[in-house]
């Protein structure tokens, strides 16, 4: 497409800029009507322990907004020679899940409780017997629920209680709206309906301990907007908030703020039935999209739902990446000890391929990769652990293809409880993240680690953002377009009509490998109790 139409769409505000707050990073892309990425930003974040609670900063994330938006500008300004003043939609899609409370002056009460954190033990116990369905520790109803155990004082004050996507799309918007996808990581759903399960709603505020608070929990919640719908439009102060130049017009439609795992979803065309995709990073999640329900409740698998509201299990894992970044850290420190200029994808690629000369076992060595607990596992804390016998092969080869088995072996053994006890099938799953920048590598382990086909599909690589980017699309599709479509006919025949990807099966010596590695990573998991015990 030459680039006078291109600058046709951006003036005509034919765009849709998607804003993701990942684990590691907030990316921002700005694609045109038909799906292409003309513009991106980012910036790198962490999340900190602060007394023992993992956090993120608000102001730090809308210091990387800003600074995401700002290179986007800076990109079009530079490309096409305009302002970017007008954009069609706006969507806003972070880490599912986690705790943000507000009082009724709009306070934050108190420090963002993410994901990652594994306090929450008690109360998603209860609630999980309470509801009869699974309640994972990192939901926003067990964090309240395990702040009212504890008697947290702020509990009193609350009058919005939302996720982090929900809570930038309220500043920006001044609306208290979550998308489906998001909300099924707060509150238990009645996804067909749409809305929060009235039955698990009643049993909440029915419990002694709750009944002594002012506010009802069905009052707290955001309410609940399915992909496709607006959810409302960007404000005068909402535009400063992304655009500190005052450049940008109001009046943007806004998307349904959504959980990263449903962009993914979207990102990789995994939102019918039957379909599956998997994420990683700092953490590692899949999605399996259910066409029928599971058999009993599984600590271990979660049920949410697509951006449109179809259930889907998701093994969720709080470690994936981190360790292997760790590492890869120690071995650039040294590279430029030794003067050696590397960048970190040459690092990784070069460490990455090495992993053809390792032994399938991984030559006997166990990794545990463990920054923070691992509910998997039944770890209450993070040891990262490298475990050898005497008489283990200890290669560089063998120790990279190890801190890649280990990444993907929570996930592993809870894929298992699908696959071997409610004997879900899976043709293939769609795979992205950072660690399969790398050719093959990465995606040929996690083939045979699962003992299925793999695929990468090229339009996953921009990720999330994109996803959420492509969501916001479809708002402005349906808008303008009568009948609507659903999301799933959407993506196959608007956004995907002729995908690039590539699929990698299972090899029968890596699948025998992994194997003998995964039975010894659990006979090895006593040393990494051991250590949170002792450390």
């Amino acid at each position: 497409m030459n680039l006078q139409l291109l600058s046709s769409k951006v003036q005509e505000g034919k765009t849709s800029l998607g804003i993701e707050l990942g684990s590691t990073r907030i990316k921002a892309v700005l694609i045109t009507d038909d799906f292409q990425t003309i513009a991106t930003g980012t910036y790198d974040w962490e999340n900190e322990l602060k007394n023992d609670v993992w956090t993120y900063s608000l102001n730090e994330a809308w210091k990387g907004i800003q600074s995401c938006y700002a290179q986007i500008a800076a990109d079009i300004q530079s490309k096409f020679h305009i302002s970017l003043t007008e954009i069609g939609v706006v969507g806003v899609s972070a880490m599912m899940h986690g705790y943000l409370p507000f009082s009724k002056e709009k306070k934050l009460l108190v420090p963002f409780r993410t994901w990652r954190n594994n306090i929450t033990e008690e109360a998603a116990s209860q609630l999980t017997g309470l509801f009869e369905f699974n309640i994972p520790q990192r939901w926003s109803i067990a964090h309240l629920y395990q702040a009212i155990l504890n008697d947290e004082k702020h509990v009193y004050d609350i009058d919005y209680l939302t996720t982090l996507a929900g809570y930038i799309h309220w500043k920006l918007s001044g609306k208290k709206v979550i998308g489906i996808g998001d909300a099924s990581g707060m509150f238990p759903l009645n996804g067909s309906a749409g809305e929060y399960s009235i039955s698990c709603l009643k049993e909440f505020n029915n419990l002694e301990a709750v009944k002594k608070y002012s506010w009802k929990i069905n009052d707290i919640l955001p309410k609940i907007i399915k992909a496709g719908m607006p959810a409302g439009k960007l404000t005068s102060s909402g535009a400063r908030l992304l655009d500190s130049s005052g450049i940008l017009h109001s009046g943007s439609v806004m998307a349904p703020p959504e959980g990263d795992a449903g962009t993914g979803m979207v990102a990789t065309n995994s939102v019918r039935k039957k379909t599956g995709n998997i994420s990683v990073g700092t953490s590692a999640f899949s999605m399996i999209v259910l066409d029928t329900p599971l058999q009993r409740v599984h600590q271990d698998i979660d049920v949410v739902t697509t951006p449109d509201g179809i259930d889907v299990a998701m093994v969720h894992t709080n470690n994936c990446t981190s360790d292997i970044n760790s590492w890869m850290n120690i071995f650039k420190e040294f590279a430029n000890r030794l003067g050696i200029n590397i960048t970190n994808n040459e690092l990784y690629e070069k460490a990455f391929l090495q992993t053809t000369r390792a032994d399938s076992d991984a030559g006997g060595l166990i990794s545990y990769g463990y920054l923070s607990g691992e509910n998997i596992t039944r770890m209450t804390a993070g040891r990262p652990l490298i475990v050898r016998r005497p008489e283990s092969k200890f290669t560089f080869a063998n120790f990279m293809l190890v801190h890649l088995y280990s990444a993907f072996a929570p996930l592993k053994i809870g894929m298992d409880i699908l696959i071997n006890e409610e004997n879900v099938k899976m043709q293939a799953l769609i795979a992205q993240g950072g660690l399969f920048k790398t050719p093959v590598i990465a995606q040929q382990v996690l083939a045979d680690a699962l003992n299925t086909p793999i695929t990468i599909m090229k339009s996953a690589e921009e990720g999330g953002p994109w996803g959420m980017a492509v969501l916001g699309a479809f708002v402005l599709f349906n808008l303008n377009n009568n009948p609507k479509k659903n999301l799933a006919d959407f993506l196959d025949q608007n956004v995907f009509v002729n995908p690039e990807t590539m699929t990698l099966t299972p090899e029968e010596e890596g699948v025998e490998g992994y194997k003998k590695f995964i039975k010894e990573y659990k006979n090895g998991l006593i040393i990494e109790t051991a250590a949170i015990k002792s450390l």
